[in-house]
């Protein structure tokens, strides 16, 4: 199983680019205001995505940031086969993890991305 060649976070919202790649939607709800076909991607991996309960505590406050991914890498742990799966399909090829949240720099797509490197 190759590592992807890079990683980047890039919001849905956003025109998606030759350079993205493999292009994953990780997030646990379908964006708002995106039709499915509109949305140029490879998979929805919803499984990726923090539980609710989590994703309902840090609210995207970024003071709860750090406690955040902390947790949710804990969350990651019990998903390693869907990690996996992500690395085989993605196949060496850059990802994009894909995102709906406003704030750039924390997120469940950033929080993951560091938990892959």
């Amino acid at each position: 199983m190759k590592q992807p060649e890079s990683i980047q976070c890039k919001r849905v919202y956003e025109d998606p680019a030759q350079s993205d790649g493999y292009r994953v939607l990780v997030d646990g709800m379908w964006p708002r205001g995106i039709k499915k076909e509109a949305l140029k991607l490879d998979e929805w991996r919803k499984e990726l995505a923090p539980s609710a309960e989590l994703r309902k505590w840090f609210g995207h406050d970024p003071e709860r940031w750090a406690a955040f991914y902390q947790k949710f890498h804990a969350e990651l742990h019990e998903r390693r086969d869907a990690l996996n799966a992500l690395l085989r399909r993605c196949d060496g090829r850059p990802l994009t993890l894909l995102y709906a949240a406003k704030d750039t720099e924390h997120n469940n797509a950033v929080a993951l991305k560091m938990f892959l490197n």
